[in-house]
């Protein structure tokens, strides 16, 4: 091996080795930025529930940008229960239209129901009465809603100590 080719030899080792890294480099930025954007996609929420409780949810930015995005807006959103099958809902000052609306939902659903104005969640075998936009899932004591009697008071607030909100003062 001449000189020469020896220096090319190190040039494409160099070359590769600078290459390697970058895309190292790439994968880590990658990552951050997904777990970024999963903490912006996601904001956690607290239901209080007048004389039964609280439970929290999740909603998913995804399933209805625009939607979500007005009800972060407004929170806290209050408003008295009422019940439709085992789903309970309550109106809402948020006007919006249908954004990515399905006429079925699952168990521990969050939706919101445009031609009610209204935040509904879904706590057993039940689907909505007309279509919904899907905010998200309840996370966490969903059965607190089987006891909610027509005329509860709900009240929505955002998780603070989650990183989605600043504390209000």
């Amino acid at each position: 091996m001449t000189s020469e080719e020896t220096d090319e030899s190190r040039t494409k080792t160099s070359e590769e080795t600078d290459i390697s890294r970058t895309k190292s480099e790439e994968t880590d930025l990658t990552r951050t930025k997904t777990s970024e954007e999963t903490d912006i996609s996601r904001t956690k929420i607290k239901f209080l529930i007048e004389g039964n409780g609280e439970a929290e949810g999740e909603l998913v930015r995804f399933l209805a940008p625009r939607t979500i995005d007005m009800i972060l807006r407004k929170l806290p959103i209050e408003g008295r229960a009422a019940l439709w099958k085992e789903e309970v809902y309550f109106e809402t000052p948020i006007k919006m239209g249908e954004e990515k609306a399905k006429g079925t939902v699952e168990n521990g659903t969050i939706a919101f129901w445009p031609m009610g104005s209204a935040v509904c969640i879904f706590y057993g075998v039940s689907q909505p009465y007309s279509r919904v936009n899907i905010l998200g899932k309840v996370t966490k004591n969903l059965e607190v809603f089987k006891q909610v009697k027509s005329g509860t008071k709900i009240r929505i607030e955002a998780l603070v100590n989650q990183g989605t909100l600043p504390p209000q003062v």
